[in-house]
């Protein structure tokens, strides 16, 4: 069979999910949970499929999918590509100075992400090898996970039913001042026990100097990380100082995009483990490099994710072909468009889940089930 991609068909849905308790984090709060679902076509009538980032702003769902139908499908059906990275290479080189024009690359890395997923999700089916072991044969299809999404209010409870359900890791969300912040930990610990992995994330919700005066505080918790204490781009130099004033590992990685960013990140010495998120910049093609170099360097490769079901497969299988002992983030709330796609990965067993041995993503999405989402772009 032709390892060559001609596309015939690429089709874009927007599924919004209502919450019943919304996700808060320091910046904000998300009321439903959307997705973009990219699906791909070739000429064989061979299919796959992809997701693009769209939480914020709350009309990004429907943004990106327009992104997709206007200026990618063109791109995507105007020629073959030997591979998933030529086709990633030809929508980035194509789109760079729209993207400038407009003042959005985030957008349009986003939806290149989504729609570069789905590419090798379809290369992967042609090849009847699962996608893990077509990105890299050398991993293995076991890997870590844990509970991310834990809300400030009364988040014991719900780590405890994931903590029934398997995991052994839980990730709390800070920056709600000193007092709540602490007092949620201190249940938490008493909660889990002290084996438990726990970790942090701020959400780059502190200043430097807010950041600074929570260290000490923080440190009688045995944290696995603290999680972007402070914005993404402040100057590297101030992580730095973050870094020689804690023995807490410091994580990030969500916010950055481009290779070249990427290694000034690793340059500056401050990152202990790193978070890309395939579905916000880069999809396969370019975040398999930035996660190799990871491991290259000794850091932990644990990718960052919040969304639909696709994406979180497809960053369980990168990990997987990864190695190593990062983490998959698995959000901790309840999300349909989660957990009706990646029922796999539902499964969570001391700590970790098993891919299983079908090709590509290892799943075809229930779009009949899914249809009670569906909403118009």
């Amino acid at each position: 069979m032709s390892t060559e991609l001609k596309l015939r068909r690429v089709t874009t849905r927007v599924f919004r999910c209502p919450l019943e308790r919304p996700v808060t984090t320091s910046f904000g709060t998300m009321r439903d949970r959307p997705m973009v679902l990219i699906e791909v076509e070739d000429d064989q009538g061979a299919r796959g499929w992809g997701e693009a980032w769209c939480n914020f702003p709350a009309v990004g769902a429907e943004h990106r999918a327009r992104l997709v139908d206007s200026v990618l499908t063109p791109l995507l059906l105007a020629r073959t590509f030997r591979n998933p990275v030529q086709a990633f290479e030809h929508m980035t080189s194509s789109t760079a100075v729209l993207a400038l024009q407009s003042a959005e690359p985030g957008p349009f890395a986003q939806t290149i992400a989504g729609v570069d997923t789905a590419l090798w999700d379809l290369a992967a089916r042609r090849a009847g090898k699962p996608l893990w072991q077509l990105l890299d044969d050398r991993g293995g299809a076991t890997i870590g996970v844990y509970a991310s999404g834990l809300n400030p209010d009364r988040p014991e409870h719900l780590a405890k039913s994931k903590q029934q359900a398997g995991y052994t890791s839980f990730k709390l969300k800070v920056g709600f001042g000193t007092e709540r912040d602490i007092t949620n930990l201190t249940k938490l610990r008493s909660t889990l026990g002290p084996e438990a992995g726990l970790m942090v994330d701020a959400n780059q919700g502190w200043s430097v100097d807010q950041a600074l005066e929570m260290l000490p505080k923080l440190e009688k918790f045995g944290l696995g990380w603290l999680e972007e204490p402070i914005r993404a781009d402040v100057p590297w130099s101030e992580w730095q100082r973050l870094k020689s004033a804690t023995r807490i590992p410091l994580a990030g990685g969500e916010n950055i995009a481009g290779v070249a960013d990427f290694e000034r990140a690793f340059d500056a010495s401050v990152l202990d483990v790193v978070q890309p998120d395939l579905a916000k910049w880069g999809g396969l093609s370019a975040t398999l490099r930035v996660a190799r170099r990871i491991r290259e360097l000794g850091l932990r490769f644990c990718p960052h994710y919040l969304g639909g079901g696709i994406g979180l497969l497809a960053s369980a299988h990168l990990l997987a072909a990864v190695g190593g002992d990062g983490l998959l983030e698995i959000d901790a709330n309840p999300n349909p468009l989660r957990s009706i796609i990646a029922v796999d990965l539902e499964d969570v067993r001391d700590g970790g889940v098993t891919l299983p041995a079908r090709s590509g993503l290892g799943v075809e999405p229930d779009l009949v089930t899914l249809d009670r989402y569906l909403v118009q772009h």
